[in-house]
């Protein structure tokens, strides 16, 4: 049994219940119940949780902050929706400003059914949902290790990967928001619409294992240079070579380009190195607030003439 199953952190968000969800939550860390038994201690920082528990349902002025604390959160984690209003939305859902169940914006691994869900049914699915952070604990170490990276596949994206390449963009970007300190940077602002409308006028590749997309890029050309951006890749799965394949693949669907452009900020020296040792040199800057830069990469190449 790992360290995590043994003590896991959990955190509690109330999106929008009646609190009666909220009071039998805070009845399980009461001697009562007593969930401390297994090891389970809650804490108000995302950075710190384990396991995000939630209750109420979600709607459009929440929606970010849930999304948010997901983000923050490291891997492996769970997620418990707590209630039949972050189940399903509830007797809510149809209200015009609620978008339903947690599910629809985040993943959920278990649901807690109830109104108000009872503590004992709340400690039986946090246990429940031990077992699934040991799961990905020992996927997790798996990917970080390599296992099936050999069997990875670079192709042209398709409107159905635009859903998958979304997420992934706004998982891979929030690392890019901590360093900038802004959680408004477009890759994250970005809707699925103004997403599929990109794939009519760039050139979208997506990197899959067995089948499920774990990298993306994407790009376009004017005149003979071609400007390649919103490199992304799992954060689960970086520093396997993912990225630099959706780059030379990509490099190679623009031969007829003599210069190749990416762009990063002044805060993403990972950025800055990977791109570098690409053979990207940095042309020029950009000041876009008081405390970041835009840092413009490129790369010349000659093109032979067929």
């Amino acid at each position: 049994m790992s360290f995590l199953k043994k003590s896991p952190w959990v955190m509690h968000y109330d999106g929008s219940s009646c609190n009666g969800c909220d009071i039998e939550v805070l009845a399980c860390l009461t001697p009562v119940y007593d969930i401390e038994r297994f090891g389970i201690i809650n804490t108000g920082n995302p950075k710190h949780a384990d396991i995000l528990l939630i209750t109420g349902s979600v709607n459009e002025q929440n929606k970010i902050i849930i999304q948010n604390l997901y983000y923050q959160m490291p891997d492996p984690k769970v997620v418990v929706a707590i209630g039949i209003c972050a189940s399903s939305g509830g007797i809510f859902r149809e209200c015009y400003n609620v978008l339903g169940g947690i599910g629809k914006i985040i993943p959920v691994d278990v649901y807690v059914p109830g109104c108000a869900a009872r503590p004992e049914a709340i400690i039986d699915g946090v246990v429940k949902g031990l077992a699934v952070l040991e799961e990905k604990r020992n996927s997790l170490l798996n990917i970080r290790q390599g296992v099936g990276v050999e069997a990875l596949v670079v192709e042209k994206a398709e409107s159905e990967d635009a859903e998958a390449i979304l997420q992934l963009q706004k998982s891979a970007f929030m690392s890019e928001a901590e360093l900038c300190c802004d959680f408004n940077i477009a890759p994250l602002r970005q809707t699925l619409d103004e997403l599929k409308e990109d794939f009519g006028k760039k050139t979208f590749l997506v990197a899959k294992l067995a089948g499920t997309p774990v990298g993306s890029v994407r790009a376009f050309s004017e005149g003979d240079t071609c400007y390649i951006q919103r490199l992304v890749v799992d954060p689960l799965r970086q520093n396997l070579g993912i990225g630099k394949k959706l780059m030379a693949e990509m490099e190679g669907r623009f031969k007829q380009c003599h210069t190749l452009e990416v762009h990063t900020t002044d805060k993403s020296r990972r950025n800055i190195y990977f791109y570098k040792k690409q053979g990207y040199s940095q042309v020029k800057t950009e000041k876009i607030s008081d405390s970041v830069t835009r840092i413009f990469l490129q790369k010349k190449r000659t093109v032979k003439n067929d």
